[in-house]
């Protein structure tokens, strides 16, 4: 079953200067955009106010404004694609609105109400539904920002902000698609502690990983295996994907105990093996028993999940002095099942049992 959402009653200002559609096959990830953007304010006492969808430009902030002091920004990331009927779709999108509201409070922000977020995304993207593009692989990414916009040098949290959406025209987020990555196995940095913000999709979440990512560049890898910061033993994320991994016939990924991002893709990948009745286990993973399981032959894959890329296999684990070949380098049956289930959904060629689809209705004239 799909669900349908109408276009809710927002106002909305069409631009009379459209941009050019970039080609379809030359999209590349989050370099261009659309043609508008959603944004509403809010004040403390008074909620959120003015909804609209405007011609999408910069706008302007103080330079005093607390997103840059004191980091109260967040963000969340879903897609919208291209049916075989021509209708447009979000993948999603109610749980992607409900993480958003969940993370908001752990930064001190106002949380969006879900309902409200859904209607001001579906607004957006009916307007802009020509951008969607129609290429398998390609899909309408949508960046539902928060921040802080109080001009004020006090340590506190700010009374007032605001949350704007943008959306862009993408293809695949890693160029060679499902061809296993070589990751770097970081032991000194982490990326997130328990009982701090690593379950929410906070901005300096992802500004600390930078300088991680990169090393693991120098080092010829695409990405970083994240350890858990109290014993640096235990697998917690691989870059900004949550991680995977088929040990036996076992599908094993770390728990949700506050230092990992509660991934959509992650919910959909358990949801869908347990639908096709395979072990499913989410627990603690240590890198000693990946290293035993490797010696063993049980490791017969690792992969992971997230919005910009649905699945990415991983080839090979990368230490100082060393690597460790997972399977036999190349993506495993089990990845590559995944992600055919998860894009045939996504793009409308199977039935949505798990009603995931939204149908974004047309935009009124």
């Amino acid at each position: 079953m799909t669900s349908s959402v109408a276009t809710p009653s927002i106002h909305v200002e069409r631009t009379r200067t459209p941009r050019p559609k970039p080609k379809e096959t030359e999209l590349g990830f989050g370099r261009h955009f659309a043609d508008h953007m959603f944004i509403a304010d809010y004040v403390a006492g008074r909620g959120w106010t003015a909804p609209r969808v405007v011609p999408y430009a910069p706008f302007s902030l103080e330079p005093a404004a607390m997103v840059f002091h004191y980091g109260q920004a967040m963000f969340e990331g879903l897609k919208a694609f291209r049916l075989p009927d021509g209708q447009v779709a979000l993948f999603r999108v109610d749980r992607h609105c409900q993480r958003m509201a969940k993370g908001a409070p752990w930064l001190s922000m106002p949380a969006p109400d879900p309902d409200f977020l859904q209607s001001a995304i579906v607004t957006l993207v009916a307007t802009d539904r020509e951008w969607v593009p129609a290429s398998r692989g390609t899909a309408l990414y949508v960046r539902p920002t928060l921040i802080a916009t109080q001009p004020s040098l006090g340590v506190r949290p700010s009374e007032t902000y605001s949350l704007f959406v943008i959306t862009s025209p993408v293809g695949a987020y890693y160029t060679g698609g499902l061809k296993p990555v070589r990751i770097w196995v970081e032991r000194e940095r982490v990326r997130a502690v328990r009982g701090g913000i690593g379950a929410v999709k906070a901005a300096g979440n992802y500004a600390a990983s930078l300088q991680v990512a990169e090393h693991a560049r120098e080092k010829g890898c695409d990405q970083v295996l994240w350890l858990d910061a109290a014993e640096r033993r235990f697998v917690e994320e691989v870059g900004t994907m949550n991680v995977f991994l088929v040990i036996g016939n076992e599908l094993i990924t770390p728990p949700l105990t506050g230092s990992i991002l509660a991934g959509i893709t992650r919910d959909a990948v358990i949801t869908l093996a347990r639908d096709w009745g395979l072990a499913v286990a989410e627990r603690p993973i240590a890198l000693d028993e990946v290293e035993a399981a490797h010696r063993n032959g049980l490791l017969k894959e690792a992969f992971g999940t997230g919005t910009a890329a649905v699945i990415q296999s991983v080839g090979t684990l990368v230490y100082d002095g060393g690597e460790l070949m997972i399977g036999d380098g190349r993506t495993g049956s089990l990845a590559q099942r995944l992600y055919d289930a998860i894009t045939r959904l996504q793009y409308g060629d199977d039935p949505d049992p798990h009603d995931w689809r939204t149908i974004v209705s047309m935009p009124s004239a």
